[in-house]
């Protein structure tokens, strides 16, 4: 009984403090200014500083043509072992290149290497938006050694809330049930202080920015 009255009167307290109005204390507070200094130089650039500054690869094509020859210098120079990729537009590319992939959901078990498409590019923090509402789903970014991530342009938005508002406008209210922004290789230092690298993701990961081609 003594349970029920301590119970009673913990839930008076609730409700009467939801009943009572607090004054905004501060009315003028900015929620819509940048918190960060806003860079003159081109989207595109700021994105390849920040993700080099990350340990991450960056590779600018003018056009299709650059990005199949930049791809394949890069496989044939970079032992990735087996490639994964399973995006129709992607696959087509390694298909007309002659380079053997991997394209069943079942056999990312068995590949080093994946390459997809992501979401958005964000220029502030040289991250790459990727969500489980792609081709690749929620693994291809996270199970392989060597990522490499293929975008264009019109993808590279300044920060991740310019990010986040491109995919409102793409999904509406079917927004992806997974958003993640992956910043450079993956590291921890938990482990006695030591930095390591692939700890809980791809070892490397490689960008390749291409002017507006159509993925």
């Amino acid at each position: 009984m003594e349970d029920s009255k301590t119970k009673e009167k913990v839930l008076k307290r609730v409700r009467q403090a939801l009943m009572q109005k607090t004054e905004n204390r501060f009315p003028k507070l900015d929620f819509d200014s940048a918190l960060y200094a806003v860079s003159d130089a081109p989207l595109e650039l700021q994105f390849a500083l920040e993700l080099i500054k990350v340990n991450g690869k960056f590779i600018y094509c003018a056009d299709e043509t650059e990005f199949c020859s930049n791809l394949k210098l890069l496989l044939n120079s970079v032992d990735i072992g087996k490639i994964f990729c399973n995006n129709e537009a992607l696959c087509l590319h390694l298909t007309n290149m002659q380079i053997p992939h991997l394209t069943m959901k079942d056999e990312l078990v068995n590949s080093d290497t994946t390459i997809t498409d992501c979401e958005a590019l964000v220029a502030r923090t040289g991250s790459v938006i990727v969500s489980s509402r792609q081709s690749s789903g929620r693994r291809a970014s996270v199970f392989p050694d060597h990522h490499i991530v293929v975008a264009r342009s019109s993808q590279v938005v300044a920060d991740l809330k310019d990010a986040l508002q491109l995919m409102k406008v793409r999904y509406q209210d079917q927004l992806p049930s997974m958003i993640t922004a992956i910043t450079g290789p993956s590291r921890t230092a938990d482990i006695e202080k030591t930095l390591v690298q692939g700890a809980h993701g791809a070892k490397e990961i490689y960008v390749f920015l291409i002017d507006e081609l159509p993925l």
